[in-house]
């Protein structure tokens, strides 16, 4: 069983949801990164998501476009991600880590070479939001022929038509993009994130993972109650960008984390 679906067993063994966090990695500095990174269990992660930087994130708002900038800048690059990625992994063999981003980088680097060095350095999953399921026989399917998932997005304009094709090669975990746009553009609010969730539960026995637009403890709460957890990105970078310690940053993401475990 992979680290994905153990930890959901066990979260759905518990009562509870998920509660998934995103930070780019290197931002920012590298030495800061991988504390929060390291410290982010404790706070009550259950998934990690590790931003892979990269020079043109066409789906991410300002504030992650920034913690790119800043962590490609401080010479943050892909094996120095997957290097993080392994150091971690040397402390905690269990909290799955999934890296996002865009394939770019990892075309670059070369599939074959990107999903041996991925594996080695513990990765899970991964979330490379420019490659449509048209483009599957690419990185999804070699992926999880070499053990690790590829998760993918439905969005408000996934349609019922569209739908069956996002799912396909799915494996992990659905995204569910709450809200029209880039991240950290709008809030989500349950009500509108509830019917979206029960369409695509509808149509696979994958977790659905709800996430952009999420910004407070009650938020937290009130989208994982709707769904099998939630995703919060922007506001914890958000909070390193201002300059804040790790123990701060990690005081506010175990409040985010306190939120989705009461849903």
């Amino acid at each position: 069983m992979s680290r994905i679906a153990a930890k959901f067993a066990s979260l759905r063994a518990e009562g509870k949801k998920a509660f998934v966090s995103y930070i780019m990695a290197g931002d920012p500095d590298e030495e800061t990164s991988l504390a929060v990174l390291k410290g982010l269990p404790s706070a009550g992660v259950d998934i990690i998501e590790l931003g892979l930087p990269f020079t043109d994130p066409m789906a991410d708002g300002p504030t992650i476009q920034l913690a790119g900038q800043r962590a490609l800048e401080g010479g943050m690059t892909l094996k120095k991600t997957l290097a993080m990625a392994a150091a971690f992994r040397k402390e905690d063999n269990v909290t799955p880590i999934v890296l996002m981003g865009y394939y770019n980088p990892i075309y670059s680097h070369g599939v074959e070479r990107f999903l041996a060095d991925a594996k080695s350095a513990g990765v899970d999953g991964l979330i490379v939001v420019d490659l449509p399921p048209e483009e599957d026989s690419e990185l999804c399917l070699p992926a999880q022929a070499a053990g690790i998932d590829f998760i993918r997005l439905a969005t408000p304009t996934t349609d019922d038509a569209r739908l069956p094709k996002v799912l396909q090669n799915t494996s992990g975990f659905v995204y569910y993009v709450s809200i029209t746009g880039i991240t950290g553009a709008a809030e989500a609010q349950a009500t509108d994130v509830a019917p979206e969730v029960a369409r695509i539960k509808a149509k696979t026995d994958l977790p659905v993972i709800v996430g952009f637009g999420v910004k407070t403890p009650e938020q937290s709460q009130s989208i994982a109650a709707v769904a099998d957890g939630t995703v919060v990105g922007s506001a914890i970078v958000e909070r390193i960008a201002r300059g804040e310690t790790v123990a701060q940053v990690l005081a506010f993401v175990k409040s985010l984390s306190d939120g989705a475990h009461r849903a």
